[in-house]
């Protein structure tokens, strides 16, 4: 191939939601909000109360700020190129744009694997957990899950990225996903399909098969607790984790483990928010509503603020 006759691309240009730029606008602003605010009160509510200084809310704070960062990394932008009319970004935004995104999701996955270990510490050796789940262990795990996201993140980005990209610089998306950049590129992808697909087979399989061996064994314990209120108990706290495990894995595992020739863009499209939007905008939902804890140091943080806020008595000289 004579590259001397083709044209380097220095950019790149969404299609996704060009045709729905007003009614994009706001639905992701209301959306990109929702998850502001939505995290940004579990992260305080979990700093500032005693009582939710425990592993499982630790790791909880941890999953609050790659939501953020997440949602932060695709949704800005993609509003700001709709409002101003355009639907451009260059090649160095989109290398960090992938960089961040599958950062901050692989380093979800993995917490949420730390997660449902703690929830089997918690409740298959309740005797246990406070040596196991010590604060210098909840460092180190917590650790673990940013760097290998880090390592896994710089992995997919150069994997793609060492591929040329010539001419064909439109993505069927409204932000540079892997998939569909693999689809640009001018040279044979099969092998960095192929490193896609197996690096994130490591992942996710991985990650599913420790959570549902942990939850295996949760509920063979649940199962033989003699009181059906302690059985309830018990699955309530492990509700919320399977739920949001479900949505990002079923839908993750759609966009990354498939091969991108068979990929239909509605369904892309449509799988894209599922995954990438969608989670963090109900996460603390999920957390929240199912969660007493979390609504009764929300209220108390209610009323804390209240007080500060309130009118304070006349003093006099």
């Amino acid at each position: 191939m004579n590259m001397e006759n083709q044209t380097i691309v220095t950019e790149f240009i969404f299609l996704g939601l060009s045709k729905l730029q007003i009614l994009h606008v706001v639905v992701f602003l209301v959306i990109y909000l929702a998850t502001l605010i939505g995290n940004l009160l579990i992260i305080i509510a979990v700093a500032l109360d005693p009582h939710l200084h425990t592993p499982m809310y630790f790791f909880l704070i941890n999953i609050s700020i790659l939501d953020l960062g997440s949602i932060s990394v695709i949704v800005p932008k993609s509003m700001a190129n709709s409002l101003l009319n355009t639907r451009s970004i260059s090649y160095a935004g989109c290398v960090a744009q992938v960089f961040l995104f599958v950062f901050f999701a692989a380093t979800n996955m993995t917490l949420l694997t730390v997660m449902a270990y703690d929830r089997y510490i918690a409740i298959c050796q309740p005797l246990d957990y406070d040596r196991v789940m010590n604060r210098d262990a909840c460092f180190q795990m917590a650790a673990s899950a940013w760097i290998s996201g880090i390592i896994y993140s710089a992995l997919h980005t150069g994997n793609t990225f060492r591929l040329p990209f010539c001419q064909l610089n439109v993505i069927n998306q409204f932000f540079c996903e892997i998939p569909q950049l693999l689809k640009l590129a001018c040279s044979d992808s099969h092998l960095s399909e192929v490193g896609i697909l197996g690096f994130s087979a490591c992942l996710i399989l991985s990650c599913f098969a420790l959570i549902i061996a942990s939850y295996v064994h949760i509920f063979m314990t649940v199962l033989r607790i003699p009181s059906e209120q302690g059985r309830r108990k018990a699955f309530s706290t492990c509700l919320p984790h399977l739920t949001v495990v479900s949505l990002l894995f079923c839908t993750g595992t759609f966009v990354y483990l498939k091969p991108t020739s068979s990929s239909a863009s509605g369904m892309d499209l449509m799988m894209t928010v599922l995954y990438s939007v969608v989670p963090p905008t109900m996460n603390p939902v999920i957390y929240s509503l199912r969660n007493k804890e979390i609504k009764a140091a929300l209220r108390r943080l209610n009323v804390s603020v209240g007080r500060t806020a309130g009118p304070k008595p006349n003093q006099t000289s």
